[in-house]
């Protein structure tokens, strides 16, 4: 059987690549069905489905061009988590081996790839999405169950990582 230590490890890169992968796939579907999506993020900056005497009226955009640049600015972000999660992954795979400082070490793309995440679902979906655009009053163009279960997992894994390695036993 494995050490503990090495299992952890192994744990820690299948978290990342699946991140990584979750980030590849939404990021597929964001480009090759551009319009699905797209029509959440004009929703949802439109205001139009929230609570109809709500006074959180004001803040709503109305300006495609907005919307797409929102849109797309999501999209890069979302490629940029994937890439940075795809190569922390290869980078924990590659030093799975290897001493704890240097496994360690390799975790920094990972890192980052986590923190741009939670700035996406946290601060764009929780933060400005929810509270800011009032999401949660919208019974159609709400993605903040979706959002939670993304950013609990981000922070899991996130923790999870910033334990540090002890040496492999042999």
């Amino acid at each position: 059987m494995y050490s503990t230590t090495f299992l952890f490890r192994v744990t820690k890169l299948l978290f990342v690549l699946a991140i990584g992968i979750m980030a590849l796939i939404i990021v597929i579907g964001n480009t090759t069905d551009y319009y699905s999506n797209y029509y959440f993020v004009e929703h949802v900056m439109k205001m139009d489905t929230i609570f109809p005497a709500s006074s959180l009226h004001y803040r709503n955009i109305n300006n495609p061009i907005l919307f797409h640049a929102g849109y797309i600015f999501l999209i890069l972000m979302q490629a940029i988590m994937c890439f940075c999660c795809m190569r922390g992954s290869w980078l924990l795979f590659k030093n799975i081996k290897s001493d704890a400082i240097t496994f360690h070490a390799a975790k920094n793309w990972a890192v980052a790839g986590l923190i741009i995440g939670i700035i996406i679902w946290f601060l764009g979906f929780e933060v400005v999405g929810g509270e800011w655009f009032a999401m949660w009053q919208s019974s159609t163009w709400n993605g903040l169950g979706s959002a939670e279960r993304i950013v609990n997992f981000l922070f899991l894994t996130l923790i999870l990582l910033h334990f540090k390695e002890s040496s492999l036993e042999n």
